[in-house]
């Protein structure tokens, strides 16, 4: 003897770009901000400081939300990639913070978004 039966389901899933937006995955959405200013605030003690003018240019040049971070002084480069340093402030500011801290920022996305981030 067969036993069938049918089922019929309706399942309601909102679109792709809903769904980013609800977890703040959107561009420029509030985890992409969140992880923007995240690294602003690690890279600070890591950028050579002078007068602080270089360490203030961050913040103030870089559009929150852009996923772009922009030191901008007509001496920005050649700090970034020849300057030595006291202590943590030095060269290469942004790769010795990113290798630092960057559990730190994959843990800002996933707080935001509600989700879950691995590092492979």
């Amino acid at each position: 003897m067969n036993f069938q039966f049918n089922m019929t389901a309706r399942v309601n899933v909102d679109k792709y770009g809903t769904i980013l937006e609800k977890r703040g995955l959107d561009e420029g959405g509030r985890a992409q901000q969140a992880l923007d200013n995240q690294i602003l605030k690690d890279c600070d003690p890591y950028v050579p400081w002078l007068t602080g003018m270089l360490k203030d240019s961050g913040p103030i040049h870089t559009v929150i939300g852009s996923g772009i971070i922009i030191y901008w002084t007509p001496y920005a480069r050649k700090q970034y990639y020849t300057n030595g340093g006291d202590g943590l402030r030095g060269k290469l500011w942004f790769e010795r913070a990113k290798a630092d801290h960057l559990s730190d920022w994959c843990g800002v996305v996933a707080e935001v978004s509600g989700g879950t981030v691995s590092l492979l």
